[in-house]
């Protein structure tokens, strides 16, 4: 699977939430259909067994309800991708990332333990912290090992970290800076560690006698620990097909700085140049490298400088929540869940309160058959049409994205009021509202696409009867 995550801190986004976004990619000639869910501690199966490997593990008997963001169709596992638990913290499983050969010869990966398809259902329902979801997930790697490399976002009120595995057993995880953002594509990112402060910093309990034995540490002495040196890779493929997402994601928040796309020394994190929002977050996870000669829509460039690099808002991503946790409102409404599916220059967010009991059957409903009565699928089929005359449809799409984006935020403003009223407000009936007006707009932008799309189409002439 590939990936493009978005770390922001909480002293640098808009409203002092955290926020944690990703692009759920699948692989290449793959299109993986997803849905929404909320599980309940009753559906949580006291034993979990992976479908991809042979990994089983019995699971604590005390879960917590939470929201997910599955596999439409489960032949693959479960996949829960993305969610938000009862007590309001959220999980982002996960970005695939690289290592290189003298990790894995140190530490192979291992064929019977846990992947991607596993790790929301194993942790999220009994963490009450970030912290804890790193120290439960840390817990399960030195036990049982991974198949692969990955790295995982676990956020609540007050923090964000990211755990990064590497090799089968081990792994750090970095606390990010409240005053920074982070943007990882599919590489090992974390580019500085401390081992003496766990108040920032965590990692397996050997990790550094593991570095050392295996002479891991490409650092000179005089410097600071760099874990992307020592667990990552400089391969030409990561020169456009990762560290360009980097380098546009950072080019939009922090346009005075230049950076050249190819390189590896982009940092993990930065302080953007003014507060980060929704809208941004949207923006650089629908990235198509806009107003640069690697457009592959654009004016600028030529054939071969159009296809160097990998686009963050690429065809066959399947889903991308944005998971915010707020701290100035009430428990109830602090959580929300944001919710994408299919290509993000043509599909857009919608908000979603996370404590309650279901999902609007608009979000949750998606089968392997195209329809038109769910989101996924009518994301697609717009994307579809929209892609071959981009320009001409551009304006109708940015236009909807705007306008159900604030249909958003006004629904959450009306749910903060309502409360501060003193109001009773029904979180369900809110989710169900905002879904029937996501599904109203949605039907009228495929209306507007199909008609413009059909008078483009190649077997049309200027005269008629």
């Amino acid at each position: 699977m590939s990936c493009t995550t978005i770390l922001v801190g909480k002293k640098c986004s808009y409203d002092g939430s955290t926020l944690v976004a990703r692009t759920e990619d699948s692989q290449n000639g793959v299109f993986t259909p997803k849905k929404m869910a909320f599980v309940s501690p009753k559906q949580q199966p006291p034993v979990y067994r992976s479908v991809l490997s042979s990994f089983e593990m019995m699971l604590p008997d005390n879960p917590l309800a939470y929201t997910s963001v599955p596999d439409a169709l489960g032949k693959d596992g479960i996949w829960g991708a993305a969610g938000v638990n009862e007590v309001n913290v959220a999980m982002s499983a996960t970005e695939t990332i690289t290592t290189n050969a003298r990790v894995l010869g140190a530490d192979p990966l291992v064929a019977s333990g846990i992947g991607e398809e596993d790790m929301l259902t194993l942790v999220l329902p009994y963490i009450h912290s970030a912290r804890e979801g790193v120290l439960r997930l840390g817990e399960i790697l030195e036990q049982y090992g991974t198949y692969e490399s990955n790295g995982i976002a676990f956020s609540d009120e007050n923090e964000i970290w990211w755990l990064e595995t590497v090799g089968g057993h081990h792994w750090i995880a970095r606390r990010v800076p409240d005053d920074a953002y982070v943007t990882n594509p599919n590489q090992l990112g974390i580019d500085y560690f401390e081992f003496n402060n766990p108040e920032d910093y965590l990692a397996s309990a050997d990790i550094r006698e593991f570095v050392s034995k295996y002479h891991l540490d490409l650092t000179y002495s005089n410097e600071h620990f760099n874990p992307r040196y020592a667990f990552g890779s400089q391969k030409d493929k990561d020169r456009h097909y990762n560290t360009p997402r980097a380098w546009f994601m950072q080019k939009y928040l922090n346009p005075e700085i230049e950076q050249d796309p190819r390189s590896f020394a982009i940092p993990w994190c930065r302080k953007p140049y003014r507060k980060v929002t929704i809208e941004d977050v949207k923006y650089v996870l629908s990235s198509h490298y806009q107003d640069t000669v690697y457009d592959p829509y654009g004016p600028e460039g030529n054939a071969q400088t159009q296809r160097s690099f990998r686009p963050i808002g690429i065809n066959r991503t399947s889903q991308t929540a944005l998971l915010q946790i707020r701290s100035d409102q009430p428990k109830e409404i602090s959580a929300i869940q944001w919710m994408s599916f299919g290509a993000m220059p043509f599909a857009t967010f919608v908000p979603f309160f996370t404590q309650v009991k279901d999902m609007p059957d608009y979000f949750t409903n998606t089968n392997e058959d195209v329809s038109t009565n769910n989101f996924y699928w009518m994301n697609r089929l717009i994307a579809v049409m929209a892609d071959a005359h981009f320009y001409q449809h551009e304006a109708s799409i940015e236009d909807y994205i705007e306008r159900t984006m604030a249909l958003g935020h006004a629904m959450i403003h009306d749910v903060e009021e309502a409360l501060a009223a003193g109001e009773s407000v029904n979180l369900t009936q809110k989710n169900q509202d905002m879904s029937d007006a996501i599904q109203q707009e949605t039907q009228l932008l495929l209306n507007k696409v199909v008609f413009d799309a059909s008078n483009l189409m190649t077997n049309r002439f200027s005269l008629s009867d």
